[in-house]
């Protein structure tokens, strides 16, 4: 640690959001329970300043309105941040404002922005500039995985030395006892039928849920006289699906409308129950940083058929069923082997709740203290 305490800035604007928000809230609270000597400033929505739950008093909540998505914010929000006059600063995302103080912790969770970019205008253009400048001019990057920070040193010119590879962890509120009779009442709260496949996640192009659904269609086709799957349904929790029409049509061409249910993005409790009561989660994504959400399926006792990518063998190691994401026959297999298949599907479902022990947030926690350390020092 530094020879003095230090005083950090950490942006925890996007508290609530999936994927990114479950970094956020548990890196904070980690710190905060094996932290008492440095002092925090959290620049947080207003909605949020208040919310963020009980942290000691080296933390303090500090209001910032504009959202990192905005033009204005890479004015605004380095000018905000000067008046800290803190020693460092943590983006835990790669949107870096353009001005930034420096010196700044940027965590890279993976590199879909450059990889698999939404548009392809000046606005997506001035997006990809900014991603590759945050990257470049942070005193250290915090990769997710060693698969993202690969990806980094091939793709960005930048000091392997700078680069920390430091493993999420799943929300603690996956793991523990989740047998409670009110999991039902939120399952007939959104006419949910067992058996059913999830998925949770975002729904974008590399996320592979086109092939998913025609996966699930070759499964419908062969159980529909089967005294147990006659009625299996695949439910996706993800978010809005109008800026991916391409599962909707995939849904609509192989005729499973009936069979497939679209959720949006549901809270934390009432992921944690649809993770518990799915009979597979599926995940056979095209491109990943690391695999948080299958991890996240493993701490709720339930198997996982996931893509072969390095970043989610990486993270599920041998306590998955792993198919080849680009071969729709290939992901029905690997359904189906766990489906048909009670005593594998019991061993990947003990397999996977140990797999998911091995990442904790109180080492992430301490492995990201020692990265504020090698900068400060």
């Amino acid at each position: 640690m530094p020879a003095r305490p230090f005083h950090a800035v950490i942006d925890v604007r996007r508290w609530n959001d999936f994927g990114i928000g479950t970094y956020v809230r548990n890196l904070v609270q980690a710190l905060a329970q094996i932290d008492c000597v440095n002092r925090y400033t959290l620049i947080a929505r207003p909605q949020d300043a208040g919310a963020l739950g009980p942290l000691p008093g080296n933390f303090q909540a500090a209001p910032y309105a504009r959202r990192d998505t905005e033009v204005l914010h890479n004015v605004t929000f380095p000018f905000f941040l000067r008046k800290f006059n803190a020693d460092l600063f943590h983006i835990p995302l790669n949107s870096v404002a353009y001005w930034m103080p420096r010196p700044y912790v940027v965590t890279v969770h993976d590199m879909s922005t450059l990889l698999y970019p939404a548009r392809n205008d000046l606005r997506a253009t001035l997006h990809e500039e900014r991603y590759r400048r945050g990257a470049l001019r942070a005193a250290r990057i915090i990769a997710v995985s060693h698969s993202t920070r690969r990806d980094l040193e091939v793709v960005l010119p930048i000091t392997p030395a700078h680069v920390r590879t430091i493993y999420s962890a799943p929300d603690p509120a996956f793991t523990g006892d989740h047998d409670d009779p009110r999991h039902q009442q939120v399952l007939e709260r959104y006419s949910i039928r067992a058996p059913f496949i999830l998925y949770a996640g975002t729904v974008r192009p590399q996320k592979n849920i086109p092939r998913l659904v025609e996966a699930f269609a070759v499964l419908r086709g062969e159980f529909e006289n089967h005294p147990t799957y006659r009625d299996l349904r695949l439910v996706i929790i993800g978010d809005d699906l109008s800026q991916n029409p391409s599962v909707r049509r995939a849904v609509i061409a192989t005729r499973v409308e009936a069979f497939v249910r679209f959720l949006g993005f549901v809270p934390i409790e009432t992921l944690k129950v649809f993770y518990k009561a799915a009979l597979v989660f599926a995940f056979p994504s095209l491109y990943e940083g690391f695999g948080l959400a299958p991890l996240e399926a493993m701490a709720c006792g339930t198997p996982v058929v996931a893509s072969n990518l390095p970043p989610l063998v990486e993270a599920v190691d041998e306590a998955a069923e792993l198919v080849t994401p680009d071969n729709v026959f290939d992901i029905a297999r690997g359904l189906r082997e766990l489906l048909i298949n009670d005593e594998k599907r019991r061993s990947l479902a003990l397999a996977g709740t140990i797999r998911a022990r091995r990442f904790n947030w109180t080492e992430t926690a301490r492995q990201v203290l020692e990265v504020y350390a090698e900068i400060l020092q």
